[in-house]
């Protein structure tokens, strides 16, 4: 297996650290002041089991080991309030993560939606959304023609996950709208 060394890291490359996998989110290059001390790396590493983020400090010389994690295509089946229940769309099995484990995610899950499932070591522990979902607007108020005065033209909309997002005016309940994933935004009708 090829190590990475720690003067090759860049941002969203997957090491082993403490036999834990880690997906870098900040990479820096400190360059020594004093004659032959060596380039430190500092970097800010996501733990991809537990999400808690940390800073770690290592030298140019050190070297990791990729972790044994794999992207594989899934669907969202339905949640039962703790849990959020998928298929793995290759092997057909079906698996479970904790909705707490999602935390946010859970808000732009809908049954039937495709997805990407992380697995590390065979075992799911975390779910890559696409870049957008669509759903549909489960409560908003009515858009009315003098209503652009406060807050610019938006207003505040429930979709039908629970997620709060902001629409224009013309959006009525009932229609599916297209958010992104990324900054929870609304981004066009569907």
């Amino acid at each position: 297996m090829a190590l990475i060394g720690a003067n090759e890291l860049k941002r969203k490359t997957l090491i082993t650290v403490d036999n834990q996998p880690y997906a870098v989110i900040d990479v820096f290059f400190a360059s020594p002041s004093a004659r032959g001390a060596s380039t430190m790396v500092r970097t800010k590493l996501r733990n991809l089991i537990t999400d808690a983020v940390m800073e770690r400090t290592f030298r140019t010389s050190e070297k990791f080991e990729e972790p044994d994690v794999l992207l594989a295509p899934a669907s969202f089946l339905y949640s039962d309030g703790e849990n959020c229940h998928f298929m793995d769309e290759g092997t057909y099995e079906q698996f479970s993560l904790a909705e707490t484990q999602l935390g946010n995610d859970r808000l732009y899950l809908k049954d039937g939606n495709s997805l990407q499932v992380l697995k590390y070591k065979g075992t799911p522990i975390a779910v890559q959304l696409p870049p957008f979902v669509e759903l549909s607007v489960a409560s908003t108020e009515p858009g009315g023609r003098n209503d652009t005065g406060s807050g610019g033209s938006t207003k505040p909309a429930t979709l039908e996950t629970g997620l709060q997002v902001r629409v224009p005016l013309f959006i009525k309940e009932g229609e599916t709208v297209r958010v992104s994933t990324q900054t929870g935004e609304f981004v066009s009708r569907a």
